[in-house]
């Protein structure tokens, strides 16, 4: 296997700053893994009709993670400045019949009228619920060139995945040629340690038949014959690295395998006549844990 097999991680980064039509903004987008696709957008007043189309463009390049979008406005367009009517009579009616209940007071001026609180608000193109066809435009390049950078930052991630996931693969596959070594010796081990108990147990008095002896370990050795979990564990051992060779996609199917990696270990340590091999089986359990956590970043 070489690093030059394209895996993809469900991890990644994007940001992309876009200034148009006196609007800035910026998208940034960010992965982890999922067991689907589920894409959340979050957009400012008056853009989020254009949700649907935006999680569409996402979803034709992304396959599985769990992906939010932010679209962060920097500075509004010119605001749009204009007197509230009714707020401006109400205050000029009060001023002029304040002026005129104190002599000497000067007519009410307009530019102190303007300045009251209430008088003037600013209408925004979000107030307005008017979002350009130029802004909108802008909007949805700017997300496809933050889809393109978040597919190129979790293609640079599944690579670094790549090589993790080849280590631990081959920390499986020389513990499982330690478990076949030791393996082989369940028979002996189990003859010497029945024959070990039964010396004890008769203290002296005559012991078993041979024959006998000989059957009672055949039922034992085949209960903790471990050589079939062995042979399913090369097996997914063999199907792993051909799902790797694969590349993409490929992250739903491995998961499951995994799962077969680690109910075989979990045999193996159950039918364990030794602690030597025992060991090995607790050994590859934490290895195979160690692969299950990098397996499920995979797309």
């Amino acid at each position: 296997m070489t690093s030059s097999v394209q895996i993809v991680s469900m991890t990644g980064f994007a940001r992309v700053q876009v200034t148009q039509a006196g609007q800035a903004f910026s998208w940034e987008l960010r992965s982890v893994n999922g067991r689907g696709l589920d894409i959340k957008l979050k957009l400012p007043p008056g853009l989020e009709a254009m949700e649907f189309t935006l999680r569409n463009l996402a979803a034709k390049r992304l396959r599985r993670g769990n992906v939010t979008g932010t679209l962060t406005l920097k500075r509004e367009l010119p605001a749009a400045v204009q007197p509230d009517v009714m707020a401006l009579e109400r205050v000029k009616a009060l001023a002029v019949e304040l002026a005129q209940a104190i002599p000497g007071a000067p007519p009410p001026r307009a530019e102190l009228l303007l300045a009251l609180p209430g008088v003037m608000r600013n209408v925004s193109a979000q107030d307005r619920d008017e979002i350009g066809d130029e802004i909108a435009a802008a909007v949805e390049a700017a997300f496809l060139e933050a889809v393109d950078g978040l597919v190129a930052s979790r293609a640079a991630e599944g690579q670094n995945l790549f090589t993790i996931v080849c280590t631990h693969l081959r920390e499986i596959e020389a513990l499982h040629e330690a478990a076949c070594l030791e393996g082989a010796t369940q028979a002996e081990l189990l003859y010497a340690r029945l024959s070990a108990q039964l010396a004890e147990l008769l203290a002296g008095a005559q012991g078993l038949p041979e024959e006998r002896l000989a059957q009672e370990v055949a039922l034992l050795a085949t209960k903790a014959d471990v050589r079939e979990e062995l042979d399913r564990l090369s097996a997914h051992i063999a199907s792993a690295k051909a799902l790797l060779t694969e590349g993409e996609g490929i992250g739903r199917k491995f998961d499951f395998l995994v799962q077969e990696f680690n109910r075989e270990a979990n045999t193996l340590c159950s039918k364990s006549a030794s602690i030597t091999l025992t060991n090995i089986g607790l050994a590859l359990k934490a290895a195979i844990e160690q692969l299950r956590e990098q397996v499920q970043n995979i797309e």
